[in-house]
């Protein structure tokens, strides 16, 4: 496969993504070898841990390939889409439930899809170029892959906020936030990668960290308490003061879709009060897999990937429009079409 590497080298299992072309957008292939090669790797005594990495400087992985997905349902074809998030997430609770260690190094932008493969293993390291953040409303999504329960585990109201504005959080921020773990400068990584492979002892990571930078998510975080903490996503509006802060935020709030950013509040408070990684991918999939039929993610997908002319129109005009009934529906159960960690 040329959009990854899959290969044991000395004692790890070492996957590389290999499409730094598309900011190594992950495929719905990738996903499927990932989750092979992690099978294989599991009851291999050869193996003491997993290192993934990424070709090229701009990105570990800007996200999911999504014009695969565009294309089928934008003809009515929904179940491939719901095929892909079935498999991906079964993949993402694999990663997080993986009983070796799991290193992850993400320089770049690492977003959705690629929080996905990353930032639920065991040693995530960031470097100084590293860019992080959920930016699924955007397209009509909510954060998935498991990203709903690291926002919900963020300190304080941090996860309604950075699921709701998409803000990119620096080394410092991803941190502090819980989606990483280390910070240690890219120019080490080489040096890191090959002790891993010579002796498999993933405290060679620990040894290569660096204090943390500062995080401006910590300075905010009363800030952040204060104004969204809101019932409902019109709430947080309504609540939100004059500042320039403010002001930011409600523009972010309002770039995406007004459905998508008010089921992503409902999203967070749920999977905070249960606070389990297959309960928070059941949660999400309720949401994705009615996305294309029953939401904004054609229309988000086509403004932003295929037209990229940024002017989506989406269902609801504002996210004071949106009924809370609407919410709801996007969220409730699917009875028998309910995510399952099942394969085939």
């Amino acid at each position: 496969m040329t959009d990854i590497t899959l290969l044991k080298k000395g004692r790890i299992g070492h996957i590389t993504l290999k499409r730094p072309q598309t900011l190594n957008a992950v495929t719905y292939e990738m996903c499927v070898g990932i989750e092979s090669a992690l099978d294989a790797w599991r009851y291999d005594d050869e193996v003491e841990l997993i290192l993934i990495d990424a070709d090229g400087d701009k990105a570990f992985s800007a996200g999911g390939d999504l014009h695969a997905m565009y294309k089928t349902a934008s003809a009515g074809n929904f179940d491939y889409g719901r095929a892909f998030w079935q498999d991906e997430y079964r993949l993402n609770a694999k990663i997080f439930e993986y009983p070796k260690p799991y290193v992850a190094l993400m320089q770049g932008f690492t977003m959705g899809g690629g929080v996905g493969v990353s930032c639920h293993g065991s040693h995530r390291v960031v470097c100084e170029n590293s860019q992080i953040a959920m930016p699924e409303c955007g397209v009509g999504l909510v954060p998935d892959v498991g990203g709903s329960l690291i926002l919900a585990r963020a300190p304080g109201r941090l996860g309604e906020y950075l699921g709701t504005t998409a803000h990119r959080m620096g080394p410092g921020d991803a941190i502090y936030a819980g989606f990483a773990d280390y910070y240690i400068p890219q120019e080490a990584w080489a040096d890191l990668t090959e002790r891993l492979i010579e002796t498999g002892d993933v405290g060679e990571v620990d040894k290569a960290a660096l204090p943390v930078p500062d995080s401006q998510l910590a300075a905010r975080q009363d800030w952040i308490d204060r104004h969204f903490a809101g019932e409902t996503a019109a709430d947080i509006l309504r609540g939100l003061d004059d500042s320039e802060l403010a002001q930011k935020a409600e523009a972010m709030m309002r770039k995406g879709s007004p459905l998508s950013v008010a089921a992503t509040v409902q999203l967070v408070r749920r999977v905070r009060a249960t606070d389990d990684i297959r309960t928070a991918l059941i949660r999400e999939y309720r949401f994705t897999s009615r996305a294309a039929s029953e939401g904004d993610f054609i229309e988000g997908i086509r403004a932003a990937v295929i037209d990229k002319d940024r002017n989506p129109k989406w269902s609801h005009a504002r996210i004071e429009d949106v009924n809370p009934m609407s919410v709801a529906n996007m969220l409730m159960p699917l009875g028998e079409n309910d995510l399952t960690f099942e394969t085939g």
